[in-house]
């Protein structure tokens, strides 16, 4: 791939793998920034599928060379394996017309180059943290430009260009398999805020060592008169030296940092911010679960501290903030069973999600419906994450895991993701359809919690699922 260059003029920019999270979004950041965009992917399904369409943003369903039209003049290649070499009609096209080609991470460090950056990168928590901080400096007037991996739950976009701060979300996935840099490295932070960081992606980082190794080189990047805001967590304090900047700390307990006291959990949390001089603020969220103050903390430690935003600025956004798809996202209306979607692509991203249920419906049963993610909790090397995952659940029913991606790490059977979770004595079934789904929860009674965990398609409950459960239990 070439990289591309600043772009000068209005462009016609292709982007082929477009209903991914990151490439749609920066294709709203292009078309925001007065380009032409569209597009083309295969198998894309809700929430991004709709998205798009909410959005007006043109794409194809299926990769054809007829795609490209004439005025295409800039191709954006999406990271996955399938998208590179001859079996993609597209990228061949493009490379038989000699089009310039490039990755979304890439395009994005090119194009804010001379803007202010800020990064917001961790293990979990960036999506939820970049959307509120944008939402927050949106409220302000401050007129962001942004890029969120994943869709607000008010409806708003993933990205815009904007004309101050520019709010990344910041990947340590890799680019591409041929590229194999952390995607938040490429970008140019000039801020940077980190919200976690425990091992993750065992597909492309085996050891703890080689996840933590971005990270490390991403801290070593920012100068010292930076911004560098980190969750207060043993694992972030050792290399925390890396930076060149000190530090500003976050956490849920009294420390040195930023913290939170006297919460209140339930449909509205309320809390007190406490800032490192002892100041305090009163704050209300919308949001599910303890992460979630925690996250509500860093973004104020992060906006506070630069002056980005005024306290009563930052009242009226954290209230406001209607969080994003897939996180804690009530699906039902009326119904008495709540019908919630997480996103649960990683251990610690699934137990936030577990355990904001059991904090919120205590002593209710909680059924979830689990959809393995290939890469994280079909890899053999996280076998071990079945044992307490669930813990607190009263069943759990498992849907079949993608057989993609065998050739990248060591498979489990589906067979033995269910023996694993069945030893821990939890009900365990696995389901193939949405039919097994609906006749699993017969037995539902008004009291239950339904949690919706996966980063993949669910067959398609988080649409078909609400409206029975609405109609049942009204």
């Amino acid at each position: 791939m070439t990289n591309a260059t600043a772009l000068a003029g209005r462009r016609n920019i292709h982007f082929i793998g477009i209903a991914g999270a990151g490439m749609s979004a920066v294709a709203l950041m292009m078309r925001d920034a007065g380009h032409v965009i569209g597009g083309s992917d295969e198998a894309a399904f809700p929430p991004i599928s709709t998205y798009l369409e909410v959005q007006a943003i043109p794409y194809r369903p299926s990769l054809a060379a007829e795609n490209l039209g004439a005025g295409v003049d800039l191709v954006v290649l999406g990271g996955s394996a399938k998208l590179h070499g001859d079996a993609n009609p597209e990228f061949v096209e493009a490379c038989r017309r000699g089009l310039p080609i490039t990755g979304f991470p890439q395009l994005v460090a090119d194009q804010t180059r001379d803007r202010e950056v800020a990064v917001v990168a961790g293990s979990f928590g960036k999506s939820s943290c970049t959307a509120l901080m944008a939402h927050i400096l949106t409220g302000a007037g401050r007129d962001p430009g942004f890029m969120i991996g994943a869709i607000p739950s008010g409806g708003g976009p993933t990205g815009a260009w904007g004309s101050g701060m520019v709010v990344l979300e910041g990947d340590e996935y890799i680019v591409s398999q041929a590229d194999r840099r952390s995607k938040f490295l490429l970008y140019n932070a000039r801020h940077l805020m980190v919200t976690s960081l425990v091992h993750d992606h065992l597909n492309v980082f085996p050891t703890f060592a080689d996840y933590e190794a971005p990270f490390v080189a991403l801290l070593g990047r920012m100068q010292r008169d930076a911004l560098v805001v980190l969750r207060d967590s043993p694992s972030l304090r050792a290399i925390a030296d890396h930076c060149a900047a000190i530090p500003v700390w976050y956490g849920t307990l009294p420390g040195e940092g930023w913290h939170c006291e006297d919460v209140r959990f339930g449909a509205t949390t309320t809390f007190t911010l406490v800032s490192p001089d002892g100041e305090k603020l009163a704050l209300e969220t919308q949001l599910l679960g303890a992460h979630n103050v925690e996250n509500v903390v860093g973004v104020a430690a992060f906006l506070l501290s630069s002056r980005q935003v005024t306290p009563e600025q930052l009242q009226s956004g954290v209230a406001s903030f209607q969080g994003i798809r897939r996180r804690l996202d009530r699906l039902t209306v009326s119904s008495s069973v709540p019908v919630i979607e997480g996103f649960g692509s990683s251990y610690e991203k699934a137990r936030s999600a577990i355990e904001a249920m059991l904090l919120h419906y205590p002593g209710r049963p909680l059924t979830i419906v689990f959809e393995p993610h290939t890469f994280s909790w079909r890899n053999a090397e996280g076998l071990a994450w079945y044992d307490t995952v669930f813990d607190g659940a009263a069943q759990v029913l498992v849907i079949p895991p993608p057989d993609h991606g065998a050739a990248s790490h060591s498979q489990l059977s589906f067979d033995q993701i269910l023996e694993r979770i069945s030893a821990t004595g939890l009900p365990t079934r696995g389901v193939g359809s949405a039919r097994q789904v609906l006749d699993s929860l017969q037995a539902l009674t008004p009291d239950s919690v339904v949690l919706l965990l996966s980063s993949g398609p669910l067959l398609g409950l988080p649409d078909s699922l609400p409206p029975v459960m609405d109609a049942r239990f009204s």
